[in-house]
């Protein structure tokens, strides 16, 4: 059986991270081309009137911009979560649209257009808000073309009604490319979002390939030495009364068959988890990250060398505990040599209601560390549980 290839393994966590990095450049490099939108305008409007209405523009202008802004924020942080939500999971239509943000944005939107005296602007600012709901395939980009037409006929009218056509030009630019830029920021995020996901389907497929194949192997292995000792039994039990010392021979075979069968299966296993513990660590926090938890990895850089047939199974195990008991959002994972041993630290946040720590698993884990000396202990309180396993390093008390 081959076994798989560990850079997936080792680049998981890498992977994860540019993901939520990516994110954040996208959103933050909408929201600074909205402030820059807004920051030019405000200028125009600000020098433009120099008269008695100057405080309340100002006043305007501050309360309309930090409408939109806090909308903005509000639903870029809606979009993500939404992101990883099945549609069925997700707010239902209408009430993606009548929500406080939204609201909240066009009304700032509305207010910056009365400010500024231009119907283009509260256009522009109201159409980028509804950018940043999540509508059906294909429906935000039908809109924004449509958008994009009433924007540029809104910039023809206000140039042929206004004394100061020409000055404006630059600021009814900006105005006129924000939901377009949004709408593709927007889409560009979802391009990662999706490669995000594929990227977790193609581990979950590589773990089953993989189940397979040892399945695959186990069969082979076993199908062949238990239709060996099959035959040999029979021919056992036909010769005991006629030949005993044949029958004999043919019982003896039988036993090395099953010596054979044992030997083939143990070292079968061995391959199976032959997978280095920095590796199966990573895989780990890959996981419970896929799981929406925030996990923190502290590996070792001598790691490899820890025996993984020992800890492998119980990082494989509180993994899964975490996984169901837990239900809390944050994980620790750490692994450092102390003096001669191993020492192996799981922790997270229990969750209300987490039956964590209440099964047999923890019991079975510290039989499985102390047959060669090693020690596991836990606590647990309102806000931790932690779980520490440590094991005599590699050549230190008879681990193996």
């Amino acid at each position: 059986m081959s076994l798989p290839d560990p850079a997936p393994s080792r680049t998981a966590v890498s992977l994860a991270r540019g993901v939520s990095a990516t994110g954040w450049y996208i959103a933050s490099s909408m929201v600074f081309f909205l402030l820059g939108t807004l920051f030019v305008w405000a200028v125009h409007v600000l020098l433009a009137e120099a008269g008695g209405r100057r405080p309340l523009l100002v006043i305007g202008v501050g309360v309309g911009s930090a409408l939109v802004l806090a909308a903005t924020a509000i639903l870029l942080a809606r979009y993500r979560r939404d992101g990883d939500l099945d549609e069925r999971d997700r707010t239902p239509g209408l009430g993606r649209f009548v929500s406080v943000p939204v609201l909240a944005g066009v009304a700032g939107a509305v207010l910056l257009a009365l400010a500024a005296g231009s119907p283009l602007l509260g256009a522009s600012l109201a159409g980028s808000v509804l950018c940043l709901v999540r509508w059906g395939p294909g429906i935000r980009w039908r809109g924004v073309i449509l958008l994009e037409v009433g924007l540029v006929c809104l910039w023809f009218l206000e140039r042929a009604t206004s004394a100061t056509a020409g000055e404006t030009f630059l600021i009814s630019f900006f105005a006129i490319m924000l939901p377009p830029a949004q709408a593709l920021s927007l889409w560009s995020w979802d391009v990662v979002l999706e490669l995000d996901r594929a990227r977790h389907v193609e581990a979950r497929l590589a773990a089953v390939q993989e189940r397979l194949r040892l399945a695959s192997d186990l069969h082979d292995l076993q199908g062949h030495h238990l239709q060996v000792i099959a035959l040999q039994l029979e021919l056992a039990e036909r010769m005991i009364e006629r030949d005993p010392d044949a029958a004999a021979d043919q019982i003896r075979l039988a036993r090395a068959s099953v010596d054979e069968a044992r030997d083939g299966t143990r070292a079968l296993a061995g391959r199976f988890r032959g997978v280095p513990l920095p590796d199966e660590l990573a895989n780990a926090a890959d996981l419970m990250r896929a799981a929406g938890l925030t996990v923190s990895l502290d590996v070792d850089p001598g790691a490899a060398s820890a025996p993984a047939d020992l800890l492998g199974p119980v990082v494989r195990e509180s993994t899964t505990n975490i996984l169901k008991h837990g239900g809390g959002r944050w994980a620790r994972l750490g692994l450092h040599l102390q003096g001669s041993a191993w020492r192996l630290v799981v922790a997270n946040d229990p969750g209300s209601g987490s039956a964590i720590g209440a099964g047999a698993g923890l019991e079975g884990i510290a039989q499985r560390v102390a047959v060669v000396g090693g020690d596991a202990t836990s606590r647990q309180d309102a806000e931790r549980f932690e779980l520490v396993v440590t094991v005599p390093a590699r050549g230190e008390g008879g681990a193996r």
